[in-house]
């Protein structure tokens, strides 16, 4: 029997078209999927197949159904926002490697005629969208004004004008090359995209651009995104993108090691970004700084979940990464640790950093600023603040509509007419003649006041 309990896994997409996203606010642009986008992503899942579903692995997850997929078991997320549809694709191809057609995938119908699914026994595994406008753990970072602060910051800061003034050789070297596209240091992100794009697929473009210019666009990317997407301080802003994810990562691995949940494989498709902030936030990348710049197109980042060597009683979780299709998975390792982390050590550590809610969410992006409430990116907050006023009016013309009903009582009570002794009003009556309905001292023991 293997060490391995289950895992959760975090994979960008594969490759794609052009991506525009604005310098200022990462608001992206259309984009779609590509027959090498899919490859890449079809290859991942038959990766993962390979270590987590074959008898043979050594991170075989033992207790796992893994030739037909069982939905209790596998649960599978996709980012909705940003570069959406690409995300959707790649876990579609993902998952048809990692849960290939199957003959065994069958019906036997009433009339005993047994109809296999298409293509040879395809498995159909669901795929749950995270849409940003009910869900920010997987595209926090947009319509939200405290990192859009948080990236002028990182535009106007020292080293960041430094690092500009220095790659002014390769931006004016460039310029022929991006068509009109602003060749500037803040622009560096849409600067390779569209570089690497062209370069894989325009075969005009990738004989006429010169040597090493793409490999410099890379750097000089991987140096802005970077610094966009991290933060000195583990709860900083620029951590967002690895904040709102955490939440899942850590509630997934508590499933996980509870026995009494099925939950064994997860997996998380999504975007380049949050690759970035979990680094810094795990502190990888202070022995490992190569991990501070863009993963490729199909990277993953797998949490493993394992048992402790006897006699301890604990679990504990390993980390790898795979940069890309090449290669295997590395192990890395978290606050530096040599050796795989204890879940409820790495938990601890982590877990008040993470952004559970819209709430909490709409609060970090509001961070600072003034008139919070004119800020806040959530519609439940937003819904609240609203109401609060609503109510708050309600009250008020309540309170303005009695006054205005006990002033005309009052003019009436003054022009109403005597009438004879024996013909008085009711609340004349002596207190006597008033039915009792009881106190609150005579209230029966099952009823409470309010």
């Amino acid at each position: 029997m293997t060490d391995v309990l289950g895992v959760l896994v975090i994979a960008r997409n594969g490759d794609r078209t052009e991506y525009y996203q604005d310098p200022k606010t990462y608001e992206g642009s259309y984009t779609e999927s590509t027959a090498l986008g899919a490859a890449e992503s079809h290859q991942l899942g038959t990766f993962l197949r390979s270590v987590y579903m074959s008898s043979s692995s050594p991170s075989y997850i033992a207790d796992m159904k893994t030739d037909l997929v069982d939905t209790h078991e596998v649960h599978v997320h996709a980012k909705a926002g940003g570069e959406g549809p690409v995300i959707f694709d790649s876990a579609i191809a993902l998952l048809q490697g990692l849960f290939p057609p199957n003959p065994a995938n069958k019906i036997v119908l009433a009339n005993e005629t047994t109809v296999i699914a298409p293509l040879g026994g395809y498995q159909y595994v669901p795929i749950e969208t995270v849409e940003p406008g009910n869900d920010r753990s997987l595209e926090p970072w947009t319509d939200c004004p405290a990192f859009e602060q948080h990236i002028s910051n990182v535009y106007a800061s020292p080293e960041f004008k430094a690092t500009a003034k220095a790659a002014g050789p390769f931006f004016g070297a460039v310029r022929d090359y991006v068509f009109g596209r602003p060749a500037v240091l803040e622009n560096a992100w849409n600067i390779f995209d569209y570089v690497a794009t062209e370069l894989s697929h325009n075969k005009t473009y990738a004989h006429r651009l010169p040597p090493t210019l793409v490999e410099q666009a890379r750097g000089f990317a991987d140096y802005h995104e970077n610094a966009i997407f991290s933060d000195k301080d583990v709860g900083g802003i620029g951590n967002l993108a690895g904040r709102t994810i955490l939440h899942t990562v850590l509630s997934s691995l508590q499933r996980i090691a509870f026995n009494g949940d099925p939950l064994q494989f997860l997996l998380i498709e999504t975007s380049y970004q949050p690759f970035i902030s979990l680094f810094h936030m795990l502190e990888m990348t202070k022995e490992n700084p190569e991990l501070a710049a863009i993963p490729d197109y199909a990277s993953a980042l797998a949490f493993e979940l394992r048992r402790g060597p006897a006699p301890e009683d604990r679990d504990f979780i390993r980390m790898k990464f795979k940069n890309g299709t090449s290669g295997e998975f590395e192990t890395y390792h978290a606050f530096g640790h040599k050796t795989d982390i204890a879940a409820t050590e790495f938990i601890y550590r982590i877990e008040n950093y993470a952004i559970t809610s819209q709430k909490q969410w709409a609060a970090a992006c509001s961070s600072g600023l003034e008139d919070d409430w004119l800020h806040i990116g959530s519609q439940d907050a937003i819904s609240s603040t609203v109401f609060s006023i609503l109510a708050a009016v309600f009250l008020l013309g309540m309170f303005i509509l009695s006054k205005f009903v006990k002033s005309a009582r009052a003019k009436v009570q003054k022009s109403r007419i005597r009438l004879a002794d024996d013909e008085v009003s009711q609340s004349h009556l002596p207190q006597s003649h008033y039915p009792n309905y009881g106190t609150l001292s005579n209230v029966g023991p099952g009823i409470v006041p309010f």
